[in-house]
């Protein structure tokens, strides 16, 4: 299994998952598709569908063009968001498979989204899955709560994906990483491995390299909204629960300047 980041617009990413056996990809996110296909030809790999996060036209802006690039594609999408051009609703629990080898776990992770879809996806010739979170998580970071709730959040986030193995690679929707890094270090001044990573990726984005992936056992030490469970975390914002804490952050990085 081969997995190909594609930046799109100003910060987006989009994704190729391609089965190496038989050269079929999935698009995941291909808000702008002439660069998604231009990636696909490069390594002799046809695009067999597109898995699609959430509504947002950062997101889902490029499916219906997809669909007339690629005719019959399967345009895949959550069945409570209103994804443009979905040929195929999938729900929590659906699975899909590409190619021979592949298969494709569809997670309900709302909150950003009333039907946000969180991609987990493993390979039967072994190697590390890898989860495709679009805006719900990102490295270091979550999305904003604009169709939900600090407890849809906490499940998405620490359920739902923290049940994953650590390993799981994780694939995010934006490159934010820098930006949200700097934040994790005003709460856990004391967290040497945020610093640590914060310096890794600025030499990344200096190289104009991605940060992506991430891993979710990286999350659980690096992600303040991963580590609500954390009484140290909770008591930063005086708070009684996860989800309060999980509300709390989320309050403090929006109004947060950095």
């Amino acid at each position: 299994m081969k997995i190909i980041p594609v930046p799109c617009l100003e910060d987006n990413y989009a994704y190729l998952i391609v089965d190496e056996s038989t050269k079929k990809a999935a698009a995941v996110d291909p808000v702008e598709p002439e660069k998604v296909l231009k990636a696909a030809g490069e390594v002799g790999a046809s695009v067999d569908c597109v898995l699609t996060t959430h509504h947002h036209w950062d997101h889902a802006g490029g499916n219906e063009k997809m669909g007339l690039q690629v005719p019959g594609i399967k345009v895949y999408g959550g069945s409570l968001d209103n994804v443009k051009g979905c040929t195929d609703q999938v729900e929590n629990g659906t699975k899909l498979s590409l190619g021979k080898d592949i298969e494709i776990l569809c997670l309900h992770t709302p909150c950003h989204t009333k039907g946000h879809i969180s991609y987990y996806v493993t390979n039967q010739e072994g190697g590390d899955p890898a989860v495709f979170t679009g805006d719900t998580l990102f490295i270091a970071g979550c999305g904003k709560f604009f169709e939900g709730t600090a407890e849809q959040m906490y499940q998405s986030l620490i359920v739902t994906l923290g049940s994953l193995p650590k390993a799981t690679r994780v694939y995010c929707g934006h490159e934010y990483t820098v930006k949200n890094l700097k934040f994790v270090l005003t709460v856990e001044p004391e967290n040497g491995k945020v610093k640590q990573k914060l310096e890794w990726a600025e030499t990344q984005r200096g190289t104009n390299q991605p940060t992506v992936p991430s891993t979710i056992g990286d999350e659980f030490e690096t992600n303040t909204f991963m580590r609500v469970d954390l009484p140290e975390i909770q008591a930063k914002f005086g708070a009684k629960s996860p989800v309060e804490a999980l509300g709390e952050v989320r309050k403090t990085k929006d109004n947060w300047k950095g």
